[in-house]
């Protein structure tokens, strides 16, 4: 038996890099094209939108629809069996793959008629349906490297990534994780067997199924990356890297060829698509480098996320998030700005429900703050009720539809005039901005803009640093 490669690498294929046979077969290649150098760890998403069918097909069965969800499943189970027989072209037989979508998807069914009898689905529940899609993708991507002769099994995250018990939004136990990864997957490494991994999934200490968020699956590489650990997270999606803004409000923008784990963080908070907000946290700790690249342009060398490195001084990127609540809140007379900050953003931290932006006037007794357009009436309701209950908050005013802007950039921080560049070339195209907000840090500057103006802001402060140069 050959030994281990001293090298670990993990590879994640998200949702349109395994869309099709195609897809599948195009990933199988490049997975085979690095065993010569590594063993890799294969990390996948559910195929398209499966993930967007089975959380239907859980909602139609809480209420009673059975024709509309058994409709849903019937579809997924024909498109996946038929994907099964596409790739039988490798080799003869695609019984195992398809037995175990059969049985997967037969899980679901129970789960769905489950809920038409209570009228209702537990989160565990709920989770272990929306993430069924990971298991199908696995079964057959592992199915497709076992045909091109190497030697792959499906791996069930579950049994590798514990986590706490908030359903839905889970956050991984480290510790705990870092046990089961290297107990499941380091053996398999070490006999050459490439763990094909369902990403999006886990599990409470207590074996309840969990989900990491939607896009979780690149968090189930970075993790797996961080606690094995890996030299590198190698990120496949449909697009060449990190832009310096997004090609389909600025045609110049550019891929970025380094970010610092800290920029790459705050793009993804901030809505850059290829980013999942939570997958930056461990490999910075551990300092494992994540390459985003193109499933598409196997030849581009990507985005490659590591400790600082240094860059002009100035912004490296400007991402956008056009969906977005501007709340305004003024306290009581008489009430101090802490106690009105303090219940405001206590009620939202109970919620889980993340600000875009926060400024204030102690003055004026007011704090403004911008959330995701999801989370618009929820935030409503909770502060109506925050307002019932604590006699501490007075007006609430909240503009329907806004944009937020973000300049990001390391080498921002002591940059002078930063800002006025930025403002300066909002204000030549008459973009007015409704709120400002740059951290402590220097990392970033925020503006909250009209949503119709989003396009406009990002294009005016991509050309004002010159971001398309180059």
């Amino acid at each position: 038996m050959r030994p281990p490669s001293a090298t670990k690498r993990v590879l994640k294929f998200g949702g349109t890099s395994l869309g099709s046979a195609d897809r599948i077969r195009s990933a199988a290649q490049l997975i085979a094209g690095q065993v010569a150098e590594t063993v890799p760890v294969v990390v996948v998403s559910a195929m398209g939108s499966t993930t967007d069918s089975l959380v239907r097909a859980a909602n139609a069965a809480q209420l009673g629809e059975q024709e509309t969800w058994r409709e849903l499943i019937d579809s997924l189970e024909r498109e996946h069996l038929e994907v099964c027989s596409d790739l039988a072209d490798f080799s003869p037989g695609a019984e195992e793959p398809a037995a175990a979508i059969l049985s997967h998807l037969r899980a679901v069914r129970e789960l769905c008629q489950v809920a038409g009898a209570e009228r209702g689905l537990s989160g565990t529940q709920l989770d272990e349906i929306s993430s069924t899609g990971e298991l199908l993708s696995a079964a057959i991507t592992a199915d497709t490297l076992n045909k091109l002769g190497l030697a792959a099994c499906a791996v069930d995250a579950k049994q590798i990534i514990q986590t706490d018990g908030r359903f839905g939004r889970a956050m991984v136990a480290a510790q705990a994780s870092e046990h089961l990864i290297r107990g499941r997957l380091s053996p398999l490494l070490a006999d050459r067997v490439i763990p094909v991994v369902t990403g999006f999934r886990g599990a409470t200490a207590e074996g309840s199924c969990t989900t990491l968020g939607r896009g979780g699956s690149d968090s189930t590489a970075t993790i797996i990356g961080a606690l094995l650990p890996a030299d590198e997270v190698w990120i496949y999606t449909d697009v060449a890297g990190v832009m310096t803004a997004d090609p389909r409000l600025v045609p110049s923008a550019k891929v970025i060829p380094f970010l610092s784990y800290r920029e790459a963080l705050e793009l993804a908070f901030f809505g850059a698509r290829v980013l999942h907000p939570n997958s930056m946290d461990l490999p910075r700790h551990h300092d494992v480098r994540v390459r985003i690249l193109s499933s598409f342009e196997p030849v581009s060398q990507g985005t490659v996320i590591g400790p600082k490195v240094k860059s002009r001084p100035g912004v490296r990127a400007v991402v956008d998030t056009r969906d977005a609540r501007l709340f305004t809140v003024g306290g009581v007379d008489g009430v101090a700005f802490t106690r009105v900050g303090t219940a405001v953003l206590g009620g939202l931290e109970a919620e889980g429900i993340p600000t875009l932006i926060v400024t204030q006037s102690s003055a004026d007794n007011v704090i403004c703050f911008a959330v995701s357009g999801e989370h618009g009436k929820r935030v409503r309701e909770i502060l109506r009720k925050l307002r019932d209950d604590t006699g501490v908050l007075g007006e609430i005013e909240v503009t329907s539809k806004a944009g937020i802007v973000v300049a990001v950039g390391d080498s921002m921080r002591g940059t002078p005039g930063i800002a006025a560049k930025l403002f300066g070339a909002l204000a030549e195209r008459n973009i007015n901005v409704v709120a400002i907000s740059q951290g402590s840090s220097e990392l970033s500057v925020s503006a909250a803009v009209r949503a119709e103006d989003v396009a406009a802001a990002v294009n005016a402060i991509h050309d004002a640093f010159e971001l398309g140069a180059g």
